[in-house]
């Protein structure tokens, strides 16, 4: 199992992974936010990324308002810096947007852990069934993707979920 908790990974993946390993590292964002635990999630860990996806980093917050400065302090000079509060699924989120280097990224905190977080639980439960499903699995939700599909929706397509495709999703897991 890959250890996505760390971001070394990314340095021996794909270009496109190696480029974020480097962004990531200029902006020193593991480094700021070391305390709040964060992981880089969503699609470019699990190597089903398309030209516009972003870069999702979550994070462990016990105090939003705190979370909420010290993103706001770190990266508010960035292009179309925004930083919001808003409620996911019953939970107070503070959710933190900005560019960089043609990439849009966004921090994502929450007073639970990382690895109980569904934009976590999500990504494993993926990664598991593209290591099952294989290569022509993997170009298939990477082609739904860019017909405009979100991640989630476009495996509840090709796997024949009903319903809620986030729910659905977990109950994998």
């Amino acid at each position: 199992m890959l250890d996505f908790s760390a971001i070394s990974y990314l340095k021996k993946g794909n270009p496109r992974q190696q480029e974020v390993f480097k962004i990531l590292n200029d902006l020193l964002i593991f480094d700021k936010l070391k305390r709040f635990t964060p992981v880089l999630t969503g699609t470019i860990p699990i190597e089903i990324d398309i030209e516009s996806s972003d870069l999702d980093i979550i994070c462990y917050c016990k105090n939003l308002e705190e979370f909420k400065n010290k993103v706001s302090n770190h990266f508010k000079y960035h292009d179309d810096f925004l930083i919001d509060e808003k409620e996911i699924r019953n939970l107070k989120t503070v959710i933190a947007r900005f560019k960089y280097q043609g990439y849009q990224i966004e921090i994502f905190g929450q007073n639970r852990p990382v690895n109980e977080q569904e934009a976590y639980r999500h990504m494993l439960i993926e990664w598991k069934i593209l290591q099952k499903k294989g290569d022509l699995f993997k170009q298939q939700i990477i082609e739904l993707k860019k017909q405009g599909y979100k991640t989630e929706p476009a495996f509840a397509k090709l796997l024949g979920f009903h319903g809620d495709p986030y729910t659905e999703l977990l109950k994998l897991g």
